[in-house]
């Protein structure tokens, strides 16, 4: 079976599924579209890894691995998102250790965490792909999901019933870039990352 190459596109909130997100996996050379659902902790972690500016006091769970696995000399070479059961991903780390190549079962949301702070190539098989890929053709230059793709995403793995709905997050467009910088070292101080993620992008705005 044939490997396709992934990148993470964004994480989207669930409207229907208290503290749960959309791992939105981008498919390299196409338009598809891979969503996995993670919970709160992984997508913070996640969010972490990609977010370059922020940094946490103390190490996160997956900080701490990847702490441990530089230590050791051990590295992480790829993930593969290798089966799809039920509407469960079940993903591969692929490791080497004094040239001794082992493959780690983990879950996928870890496993792409690890992946990020490894600079480690995100893989799954076409077969995944053409069975739970869907298609939203959007800006390449896009960073973040559209109106639409969130809506498409959440009624594709979610479900339509929105019993649910996340508060409206806070506006941070009435600070200036003073206010929102030590707000931004408080969030961190505090380990609210998702709210020191919201201000990086209100600063990224500015810039």
């Amino acid at each position: 079976m044939s490997l396709v190459k992934l990148t993470i596109k964004g994480i989207s909130y669930s409207q229907t599924q208290n503290g749960a997100y959309a791992l939105i996996l981008n498919e390299v050379d196409g338009e598809r579209k891979l969503p996995i659902v993670i919970g709160a902790f992984e997508a913070q972690s996640i969010a972490i890894a990609l977010e370059k500016d922020i940094t946490p006091p103390r190490p996160l769970t997956h900080d701490l691995f990847k702490n441990f696995a530089d230590r050791f000399a051990i590295v992480v070479k790829q993930v593969i998102i290798h089966k799809l059961v039920d509407g469960v991903f079940y993903s591969s780390i692929i490791c080497e250790c004094d040239k001794i190549e082992e493959i780690i079962d983990a879950r996928t949301s870890d496993a792409i965490a690890l992946a990020l702070r490894f600079n480690a190539p995100i893989f799954t098989y076409k077969n995944i792909l053409d069975k739970a890929g869907i298609y939203l053709k959007t800006s390449p230059s896009k960073k973040s999901l559209s109106k639409e793709e969130e809506t498409v995403i959440e009624d594709l793995i979610l479900g339509e019933d929105k019993e649910t709905v996340k508060p409206a997050s806070e506006s941070y467009n009435k600070y200036s870039l003073t206010e929102l910088n030590k707000m931004l070292d408080e969030a961190v101080k505090n380990e609210n990352y998702e709210k020191a993620a919201n201000i990086r992008d209100e600063i990224s705005k500015r810039g």
